[in-house]
Parts: structure tokens; sequence; C-alpha cells
């Protein structure tokens, strides 16, 4: 890595990436090499030598996932390190990132200083994760037993999004019998016996998006 730590800003909102050059350019080590609108575009511009660190954000309007591209960024043995960051503080979100390899999570209103030094961080390949974010997943790590599975909670996100079991099959690609297994574990994790009082309970949580 060259003595400027080089930056990509992957985010569909061109204000925030705007906003977000602004800030970063403060930072005399810093250097914005990049921009992408789409996760696609980020994956593609991601391949480039220049790029040490990627800003990628979740969720964009269409197209990949911000997770999935941060898997298909981090894949690569010789590729950038990337740092979530988004306004979505989830237990969905952050493990969808966290199993994707993100090296941090940070949320959009971090203070500029608290953005500058997990860039920083992740740049020296060091986790930097937002307070609310490592207490979430200290929480999953001291109560493993009642905590959802990446898979659960993929499950009962599509539940509340109103897909049927057969449409939830379909789209995870496991067998209707296997996402009502999954249910039925959700069901006694929550402390619920409905697909609405799940849902309503998950969300009240924040174990998966509003």
């Amino acid at each position: 890595m060259s003595g400027r730590i080089r930056l990509l800003l992957a985010d569909d909102h061109p204000v925030v990436r705007a906003g977000l050059r602004a800030v970063l350019a403060a930072e005399p080590d810093f250097e914005v090499v990049a921009e992408a609108a789409t996760a696609e575009r980020a994956v593609t511009l991601a391949e480039r030598d220049e790029v040490d660190v990627v800003l990628m954000d979740l969720r964009f309007g269409t197209g990949m996932h911000g997770a999935a591209a941060t898997a298909a960024i981090t894949a690569r043995p010789d590729g950038p390190v990337v740092l979530v960051l988004t306004t979505y503080d989830n237990d969905a979100d952050i493990l969808a990132a966290v199993e994707a390899g993100a090296i941090g999570y940070l949320l959009k209103d971090a203070p500029p200083e608290e953005l500058a030094a997990a860039v920083r961080a992740a740049a020296a390949g060091r986790s930097a994760l937002a307070p609310v974010v490592a207490r979430r997943l200290m929480g999953r790590l001291r109560t493993p037993g009642t905590a959802l599975s990446r898979r659960e909670t993929e499950v009962l996100q599509l539940v509340a999004e109103g897909l049927s079991n057969q449409q939830i099959s379909r789209r995870l690609h496991l067998s209707p019998a296997t996402v009502k297994t999954h249910l039925v574990h959700v069901y006694g994790k929550l402390g619920v016996d409905s697909r609405t009082a799940a849902v309503a309970a998950a969300r009240a949580r924040g174990l998966i998006r509003p």
C-alpha cells in the first residue's frame, strides 16, 4: 500500500458520496480514487490495483446487495478490504456483512473522526465496528441459544416481506419442510406462536429490517 489510503466510495446516492468525499478529503492521508453508484460497479472498480479500502453501502436502488458485492470483493486474495458504511443496524444486515467478509461496520451518522479512525484501522487490517454493532455481536456471543442464525434471520425477513413458505423455499433454494423447521426454531427463540407475532417481535428487537 502507498503512503496514502486510496478509497472507493460505493453508494447509490450522489449527495451521500459527495458528502463522504468532502469529509474524507479533509484527511491528509486519504485519497478518493473512485466512486460507484451500484454494487456491481463497485465490484468492477475494486479490481483495480489502486484501491485499498472500499466504503460500501448495503442497499442500492436496484441490482446486487452490498453484502454480495462485499463477498465478491473480499474473495480475491489481493483485493481491497471492505468497510460497510450504512444506516442499518439490524442483525440481518450486520450478519450478512460480517459473513461476507467486511472488516468493519459503521453507521452513516458516525462523526468524521470516528469514520477516519475506522478507515485507518481497516487499511491496517484491523476490525472497526460501530459501538451498537459491537454490542449486538457481543450479545449474540453471550446468548447463542436464543440468537437467530443467519438462515433463520433470512427466512423471517422474507416472512416479513409477505412471502409464503413455498415462495421462501424457492427464493432460498430450501425445501418447504426446511423452511417450516426454521420457523419453528424462530418461534421457540422469540417465544411466539405465529408468523405475525414473530415478525413483530423481531422488528421490536432490531433483528430484521423494518
